[in-house]
C-alpha cells in the first residue's frame, strides 16, 4: 500500500505541470485582456492599458511568465490577484473550507440515500418496492440540482424558517467552534448537491447487487439457511460496493465543480464563486491556483478510492 501511495504521488508531479501549463495555454488564447479589465474596462486609454502590462509583466514571453509563476507555485505560492491584489494562497485557505463542507455534507446525504435505497431495490429486482424505487431515484436524476436548491429554500427556509436561504457559518470562527449553525448552513446546500450523488450511486449500487446475486457463493450461502439480511449485508454488498467505489470518486470529484452553482444560490463564499468570477476578470493566478487545488483534490479521491479497492479485496493488486 506504501508503493502505491508513493506511485500515485509521484505520477502527480507530471499531471500538475499539464494541468497548470494547460489552463495557462488556454487562458492565452481566450479573447479580452487582464491588463484592460484592471485598467478601466473598455474605454480605458491604450497609455493606461500598457502601464498596467508592464506592471504586472504581461509583455513577458508567454513562458517567462509561466516559469515565473511554477517557481512560487513550487512553494505553494501562487502570487497576488489581478484585480484584488490579494493573496491566492490565502484566498484558497480561506474559500476551500466551505467548498470542501458542502461536498462532504452532500457524499453523506448522498450515501444515506444511496446504500439502503440500493440494496433494498436490488434484493428484489422487479418488484413492487424496486419500480418505486427507480422511479424515486428517476426523478433525482431528471431534476437539475438548482432546481432543488429553488424548492428547498422555498419550503424550508423561507415558509417554515428552519434554515438559512443565504450565507455561510463556518464551523470554527471568532466566536469558536459552532457545530449548530455549520449544519443549519450546510443541509440545504448538501440536499440539492447530494440528492443527484445519491440517486446515480443507488443505481450503480443496485446493478451491483443484481448481479451479485447470481454468484455460486451465494446461492451457497441462501442454500444453508442464512437470514436474508446476513447473505444481503455480509456476503453481497461487500462484493457489490466494489464497481460503486469507483463511480463514487467520479462523482465527488465532479461535485467539486458541480459546488459552483449551488454556492452562488445559497451566497456560500466558497471555492467555485470564486473561480468563476475569476475567469469572467481573466485573473489567471486566481484560474492557476485553484486549478492546482482542484487537481490535489481529484489525486487525493482517486487515491482513496483505490484504498478502498484493496480494503474490499486484498487480492487485487491496484496498478
Amino acid at each position: 500500500m506504501l508503493q502505491l501511495v508513493a506511485r500515485r504521488l509521484l505520477l502527480l508531479i507530471p499531471t500538475l505541470l499539464l494541468v497548470t501549463f494547460g489552463v495557462f495555454s488556454l487562458l492565452a488564447l481566450a479573447p479580452g485582456d487582464a491588463a484592460t479589465y484592471i485598467a478601466g474596462g473598455q474605454n480605458a486609454s491604450p497609455e493606461s492599458i500598457q502601464e498596467v502590462r508592464e506592471q504586472l509583466g504581461l509583455d513577458d514571453p508567454y513562458l517567462v511568465q509561466y516559469a515565473r509563476w511554477l517557481g512560487g507555485a513550487v512553494h505553494l505560492d501562487f502570487g497576488n490577484s489581478l484585480t484584488s491584489g490579494a493573496d491566492v494562497t490565502e484566498e484558497i485557505q480561506y474559500r476551500l473550507p466551505v467548498t470542501l463542507s458542502i461536498v462532504f455534507g452532500s457524499v453523506v446525504v448522498g450515501l444515506l440515500f444511496a446504500v439502503p435505497v440500493g440494496l433494498l431495490s436490488g434484493s428484489r429486482p422487479g418488484g413492487i418496492v424496486d419500480r418505486a424505487l427507480l422511479f424515486v431515484t428517476s426523478g433525482a436524476l431528471a431534476i437539475p440540482n438548482f432546481v432543488i436548491a429553488i424548492v428547498l429554500i422555498h419550503v424550508l427556509a423561507v415558509q417554515l424558517g428552519w434554515f438559512d436561504a443565504i450565507g455561510f457559518t463556518r464551523l470554527t470562527g471568532q466566536d469558536g467552534v459552532q457545530v449548530t449553525g455549520w449544519l443549519r448552513s450546510l443541509t440545504l446546500p448538501s440536499l440539492a448537491l447530494g440528492l443527484g450523488f445519491g440517486a446515480r450511486l443507488a443505481r450503480q449500487i443496485r446493478a451491483g447487487v443484481v448481479d451479485t446475486l447470481d454468484e455460486p457463493y451465494v446461492r451457497t450461502a441462501w442454500a444453508k439457511g442464512c437470514r436474508p439480511r446476513r447473505v444481503i449485508t455480509r456476503h453481497v454488498f461487500k462484493n457489490a460496493a466494489m464497481p460503486s467505489v469507483t463511480v463514487a470518486g467520479l462523482l465527488i470529484g465532479g461535485m467539486l465543480g458541480g459546488a459552483v452553482i449551488i454556492e452562488s444560490m445559497f451566497s456560500a463564499p466558497g471555492i467555485g464563486e470564486y473561480l468563476v468570477r475569476s475567469i469572467t476578470s481573466r485573473d489567471l493566478p486566481v484560474v492557476q491556483g485553484v486549478a492546482v487545488m482542484f487537481v490535489l483534490a481529484f489525486a487525493v479521491i482517486n487515491l482513496v478510492v483505490d484504498i478502498i479497492y484493496g480494503w474490499l479485496n486484498p487480492k487485487i493488486e491496484v496498478a
